[in-house]
């Protein structure tokens, strides 16, 4: 049975499983489906476990999160490892993208959508981007409520967007820190540490590979326009790492 990854486009955590399957040079099938109405599909396909993408089905096997499929492709397809051999560099890696994926992603998730949410012109064709065309006008009718949701499930308000701004600083510095000095995370080689670091912040260097239409710097709100340009150094050592291995 072929790999398939049923995925949220704009999903960083989606973009780690897409970056890894392609790493690997992979063949494998997309599922795009538009959040909220995911839930059905994805806790049909668990069982009931959860409804959080990403999700991979491949040989009747159902994996569910990043962390977890990232163990499953190396174990299945060993060829291009992303975990290293090497026990010291391997619980390097392995401790760096745990604590990226509790940390980056919820903050970088959290400060964007406090701000885009503001903006549905532009928060609507990243939400429904990879589903078919009407979802947009469905999005846009419903959005004060697609608006409520999205901000009480995720506990976004202008407090934790403030903390999410001030975590994502503090883990910008430490990272172009270490990059300074190494160039790797874990061990000598690129790991699932590095895929996860460039992947999870990449929302905020809006590579082209990423499969959404990112707004144009003019309609990016002011407040985030100006943090982008002061945390462009920090954020453009991730973004090499994006271009050098994406």
């Amino acid at each position: 049975m072929a790999l398939r990854l049923y995925q949220f486009a704009i999903s960083h955590y989606c973009e780690k499983i897409r970056w890894a399957l392609d790493y690997k040079e992979l063949s494998y099938e997309t599922t795009t489906l538009l959040p909220g109405q995911h839930i059905k599909t994805v806790r049909k396909l668990t069982r009931g476990a959860g409804a959080s993408v990403p999700v991979l089905e491949h040989d009747g096997e159902v994996i569910q999160g990043s962390f977890d499929i990232l163990d499953y492709l190396d174990r299945t397809f060993p060829d291009k490892p992303l975990t290293p051999a090497d026990e010291p560099a391997r619980t390097q890696a392995l401790e760096w993208e745990k604590r990226l994926d509790a940390e980056a992603g919820p903050a970088v998730r959290c400060y964007s959508y406090h701000h885009f949410l503001q903006r549905p012109k532009i928060v609507v064709p990243l939400l429904a981007a990879g589903t078919p065309f009407y979802n947009r006008i469905l999005l846009s009718l419903a959005f004060s409520r697609v608006n409520e949701v999205m901000r009480k499930w995720m506990k976004i308000n202008e407090k934790t967007a403030e903390e999410s701004r001030k975590a994502m600083e503090g883990l910008l510095v430490e990272l172009a820190e270490i990059y300074s000095r190494q160039p790797f995370l874990g061990g000598d080689s690129f790991s699932r540490a590095d895929l996860t670091a460039a992947a999870l912040f990449a929302p905020l260097f809006q590579p082209e590979a990423y499969p959404v239409p990112w707004p144009k710097p003019a309609r990016i709100p002011k407040e985030v326009k100006d943090w982008l340009t002061q945390w462009q150094p920090q954020l453009q050592v991730l973004g090499k790492l994006y271009s050098d291995y994406r």
